[in-house]
């Protein structure tokens, strides 16, 4: 499959990303659009990558610019756990130890399919210090290997205006829990 827009899907996706960057500039501070929009422009896979990320609900937005790499990092913003990547497993494993009642997919693997990485607890913090985010909904994160050697995988929200960590079992799923991610360009 071919990760590129058709012409009219890219200037939408332009226009929402360009009028969520200015509606929220606190989240990116000293960095101009025209910068971001000439590299969007440049990079038909990442611009699809960010259509997922927006046709899932993420509501996709800059939040910074990667230290080692110099890259523009855009992360799901939308208030809640993004709606279209909810009631998944933790990763492909866990769905295949179910015995029933298996979800439709899991995060991990469909994070892989749209090009994003799902978040570290450490960015999911991170994220947190630029709003209050999943207050009703948990966002499953990547969780370390030894965790995950012993069936489990780890999930944050925020309550009580604390950013909590939680486990659960890898192969568990819930209709207020997804997962967000991020993207480099």
């Amino acid at each position: 499959m071919k990760k590129e827009l058709l012409p009219k899907q890219h200037e939408e996706l332009i226009s929402t990303l360009k009028a969520r960057f200015e509606k929220n500039m606190s989240r990116h501070k000293d960095i101009e659009w025209a910068t971001i929009q000439a590299k969007l422009d440049a990079n038909t896979e990442i611009l699809w990558t960010l259509n997922e990320m927006e046709r899932t609900g993420g509501e996709p937005d800059v939040i910074g610019i990667d230290k080692k790499t110099g890259k523009f990092i855009f992360c799901d913003c939308s208030a809640e756990s993004p709606k279209g990547r909810r009631s998944f497993c933790y990763d492909r494993e866990a769905l295949e130890a179910r015995k029933e009642f298996k979800p439709e997919n899991t995060a991990i693997d469909m994070a892989a399919a749209m090009g994003i990485e799902l978040l570290t607890e450490e960015q999911y913090r991170e994220l947190q210090q630029l709003g209050n985010f999943d207050l009703k909904t948990s966002s499953w994160v990547k969780t370390p290997t030894d965790i995950r050697k012993l069936g489990g995988a780890l999930f944050c929200d925020r309550r009580y205006d604390t950013v909590f960590v939680y486990h659960n079992g890898a192969e568990s799923y819930y209709a207020a829990r997804g997962f967000r991610g991020s993207v480099k360009l």
